[in-house]
């Protein structure tokens, strides 16, 4: 596949069409935002997280959240954090800290409606009054969540934390922010825009632990990355259709997506190796429980079924392992 060689070590500075370098180096923006309810950042936002060394998320010791991500109006930076008087603090730098700033309610779970859930187990009952905190995000953004979940397909996630770190590293710009060196620490990446995704050579994929069949794919979904985006602002049925007229994209990579970007209560992972069995487990006593069977136990929830899953997730009530874990593959050194 024919591309240029990037070092391994240094991303890739690009100016892309329409950028405004006086709006990545310009003061940051700020607002302040009071949820309708209680809200916990932490569980809100941990989705976003691919691994505890994402190179484009960040939760810090002082409670703050940050967040680099790509959006329509180019690179930019999120802050967030909680303040003493119930309200969000949110802080923003880069061509797209407009975006992001007013995107934040929808971020934290505004058009989310947990009161709507009803519980029919007790388990469920529990955690749901233990965790009021927890609302489903929307980021409004689907290829940020649809190309890591596509690097999730089949692989332990040590393979895949792995393989989205090194090539936002490489591949990504690093994200616009204060100039102080603390920041500099932090190492906060924007994930490459499209082109420079189907730019990146074979060897590279490779280097990542990228089989051929995932990075195909994403070369794939990103050369109607424009299509894709829209799926942002379809209801459930459609934008999952959307998602799976990609070869390689199924009703995993759909689901664990639109999750994310759409804050869709009803997308349950279906085709998830460990989720049926820890289902199963909490909901019937029955561990060896499949997809059917999950969604059997599910359907009370019509509507809600990802909210119930999370739940059952938070709940801590999982199954003991009874086999080793995935043997995690090394395909670049093959």
């Amino acid at each position: 596949m024919a591309g240029r060689f990037v070092p391994r070590t240094t991303a890739v500075p690009r100016q892309e069409p329409g950028f405004d370098a006086a709006s990545a180096s310009a003061p940051p923006r700020t607002r302040t935002w009071t949820p309708p309810g209680p809200l916990d950042l932490r569980l809100v936002l941990s989705p976003l997280r691919r691994g505890p060394a994402d190179p484009a998320y960040r939760a810090l010791p002082d409670g703050s959240f940050w967040r680099a991500t790509r959006t329509p109006a180019g690179p930019g930076t999120l802050r967030v954090s909680a303040t003493p008087d119930g309200s969000v603090a949110a802080t923003a730098w880069g061509p797209g800290a407009q975006w992001l700033l007013d995107g934040v309610p929808a971020l934290l779970g505004a058009g989310d409606t947990p009161d709507a859930f009803r519980p029919r187990h007790r388990l469920i009952a529990l955690t749901q009054r233990r965790r009021p905190g927890l609302r489903l995000l929307r980021t409004g953004l689907v290829m940020e969540s649809l190309i890591p979940s596509i690097l999730e397909q089949k692989v332990t996630t040590d393979e895949a934390y792995r393989a989205w770190r090194l090539l936002l590293r490489t591949y990504g710009t690093p994200a616009p922010g204060p100039a102080d060196a603390a920041f500099a620490t932090y190492g906060l990446y924007v994930m490459p825009d499209a082109r420079t995704w189907s730019l990146i050579p074979s060897w590279e994929w490779h280097r990542a632990g990228v089989d051929a069949k995932r990075s195909a794919t994403i070369l794939r979904a990103v050369r109607v990355a424009r299509r894709m985006e829209e799926a942002a602002a379809m209801e459930l049925p459609e934008a999952s259709a959307r998602l799976r007229l990609i070869p390689g994209i199924g009703p995993w990579t759909a689901a664990e997506t639109l999750q994310r970007s759409n804050g869709a209560a009803d997308a349950v992972t279906v085709g998830d190796l460990h989720l049926p069995g820890i289902v199963g487990h909490a909901l019937a006593g029955n561990r060896n429980a499949d997809d059917e069977e999950m969604l059997e136990l599910l359907a009370p929830y019509e509507g809600q079924r990802h909210r119930a899953t999370r739940l059952i997730m938070l709940s801590g009530h999982t199954p003991a392992r009874r086999a080793p874990r995935m043997t995690p593959r090394d395909i670049a050194r093959l």
